[in-house]
């Protein structure tokens, strides 16, 4: 299978995996030959990438931190917690069964990063934008999970920032449709409605008294930044909590790499020079560094040219090094095309990735 864009992808190409919406439910089967009118229905609802058959890739196999039925179950706990926030008039607060079963998901999800170094693999345009929110809300907290996982902190820890980036957003559910889903670029007055949504949060969350403080701290803060170039407060530093510096971190590489109304997912290797070229300024470096430890930089089935000019597909991730994965070769630096071959670029680290695609036409 290959990782291609729906919008280089041309009718006849079968489906490598399906295509599921927000509530689980398959939208295109697998197998499923693309018509023109599938095709223009997922760029419809925004879907940036799809999987395809490639016969020189019928063993590829997808190994992700968390199923989609984990994922799914996630989502929809944070769809009625937030439902439950929105029909509350500011009266209401999250009950404690509510809370408990954000527990519980945080501890699932805990429980699959905990028993290996596993590289994160998540596309999260696999389900439709409309429900952006408690999408980019679980794969925050997945995200943010990692990267406490990998900077060896308590589990107890791990669990209460994934706790808090699954509540990161809750402030949104105060500020206007019409604002949050704007294609066209903001005045400066709904830029400052959208900024609300920090202070929001935190005020809606520090009055429960069934989730701890520094829950709401997370909402207050994640869009701080150590230079003190972010709201609400532009505090700096160790001003800003460790678990907010941490999904500050998760929320922005989710930000950029999910699909929303004004632009195209970015691929995970373009997310992460985003961070980078922020660390040590905006973000905390040793977090950046984790971060990247954690997150599968290349995903499987992804093209990439290397270095000494072959092309292939990404087939596998190496555990020990996500930087460098192994690659299929399609074709020769001299255009030709052989019998697909491996590189484990682990063994090779003479030859870099220098580019990606997601074109349906290479090779």
């Amino acid at each position: 299978m290959r990782l291609v864009s729906t919008k280089s992808v041309k009718p006849g190409k079968r489906l490598a995996q399906p295509v599921y919406n927000d509530k689980g439910s398959i939208l295109i089967q697998r197998d499923v030959e693309l018509t023109a009118g599938i095709i223009d229905r997922l760029q419809e609802l925004r879907y940036t990438y799809i999987y395809i058959r490639d016969d020189r890739l019928q063993d590829i196999e997808l190994e992700f931190s968390t199923s989609n039925e984990e994922r799914l179950k996630a989502m929809q706990v944070i769809h009625k917690s937030f439902q439950e926030i929105k029909q509350s008039d500011n009266g209401r607060y999250l009950t404690e069964k509510m809370t408990d079963k954000i527990t519980s998901s945080i501890q699932e999800m805990v429980s699959n990063l905990r028993p290996k170094r596993q590289t994160l693999m998540i596309l999260s345009d696999m389900l439709i934008y409309d429900d952006y929110i408690f999408s980019h809300s679980v794969n925050v907290a997945l995200y943010a999970m990692a990267i406490a996982n990998e900077m060896r902190l308590p589990i107890s820890v791990v669990e209460e920032i994934g706790f808090g980036a699954i509540l990161h957003d809750v402030g949104k559910m105060f500020v206007p449709q019409e604002v949050l889903q704007k294609t066209g670029k903001l005045t400066d007055a709904e830029f400052e409605q959208i900024k609300e949504h920090t202070t929001k949060g935190f005020n809606y969350l520090r009055k429960m008294n069934n989730i701890p403080l520094v829950i709401a701290h997370c909402a207050y803060q994640h869009h701080e930044r150590i230079n003190g170039s972010g709201y609400p407060r532009g505090i700096s530093g160790s001003d800003i909590h460790l678990y907010a510096k941490i999904i500050g971190i998760a929320d922005v590489f989710d930000a950029v790499t999910s699909n929303r109304v004004y632009r195209d997912a970015m691929l995970p290797h373009e997310g992460l020079e985003i961070l980078f070229a922020g660390a040590g300024d905006q973000f905390d470096m040793e977090m950046v560094e984790a971060f990247k430890r954690s997150v599968a930089i290349y995903p499987t089935g992804l093209t990439v040219r290397l270095s000494d000019g072959r092309m292939g597909i990404v087939i596998r991730q190496n555990e020990d090094i996500n930087t460098r994965p192994i690659v299929r070769i399609l074709q020769e630096a001299d255009g030709t095309e052989p019998e697909p071959y491996e590189v484990n670029l682990y063994e090779h680290l003479n030859i870099t990735v220098v580019a990606c695609s997601t074109s349906a036409e290479e090779n």
